[in-house]
């Protein structure tokens, strides 16, 4: 990984989350609120190398999936497309985002959303984030924004500390007063990196907070 991320050059800064998450949303075609299709960003030419980057920067060194590339496995096979739900990127992506931003030591990396929900829901010492019930905390630029997902999509704030493992998806709050609501960006959402919009109550909690198991809170001042 470069200097800069494993010996963050910079204090980590909400600024610095939302300014790399608009980034890589950007390098991927400013796609917003997407619909499924076939077509695959992740697997064009230019793109499979930037997910490869989400997965080598992102984890840490001795992670199994670090080789992965938006249609490679470890071993630099093709993987067939329909095979993707099994390299998703997604958590990758958020990792990557928090280690270049300079969260150093203070976010738990992973190949899993799970990996860093848990660890603030049990309020490990030293991070960077704290799980916030979304019912009662209004998300700012820079917080994660959590749910559940296929078989666990009911799993909720209370419920998910006493689970081991399980599947989940979170998005990077990007910006809190648009018209259409909180805008987030997300990895591997419609096998993209896409920017999607979620209603929220007039003191800013998302409307929908049922939908969602937490919001992970960025402890850092400003």
């Amino acid at each position: 990984m470069p200097p800069y991320a494993k010996r963050p050059y910079e204090p980590f800064s909400r600024q610095a989350v939302v300014a790399i998450a608009l980034r890589e949303w950007r390098a991927f075609g400013s796609v917003v609120d997407p619909d499924e299709t076939a077509d695959k960003p992740e697997r064009a030419e230019g793109l499979w190398q930037r997910v490869g980057d989400y997965w080598w920067l992102g984890l840490n060194p001795s992670d199994p999936e670090t080789p992965w590339t938006g249609k490679h496995d470890a071993n630099g096979r093709i993987f067939p497309p329909e095979d993707d739900g099994e390299f998703a990127w997604s958590a990758a992506f958020v990792s990557y985002v928090m280690r270049t931003a300079g969260a150093g030591a203070g976010f738990p990396y992973g190949a899993n959303h799970h990996t860093y929900m848990t660890a603030a829901l049990r309020h490990d010492p030293g991070l960077i984030v704290a799980a916030e019930r979304p019912e009662t905390y209004a998300p700012r630029p820079g917080d994660l924004i959590c749910t559940g997902r296929a078989e666990n999509a009911g799993l909720r704030f209370d419920d998910a500390p006493r689970v081991a493992v399980f599947k989940a998806h979170c998005d990077i709050v990007v910006d809190t007063g648009g018209s259409e609501g909180l805008s987030a960006i997300g990895g591997n959402v419609a096998d993209t990196v896409a920017l999607r919009h979620f209603p929220v109550t007039p003191d800013g909690r998302l409307a929908d907070a049922d939908h969602f198991m937490t919001v992970l809170r960025l402890t850092i001042a400003g």
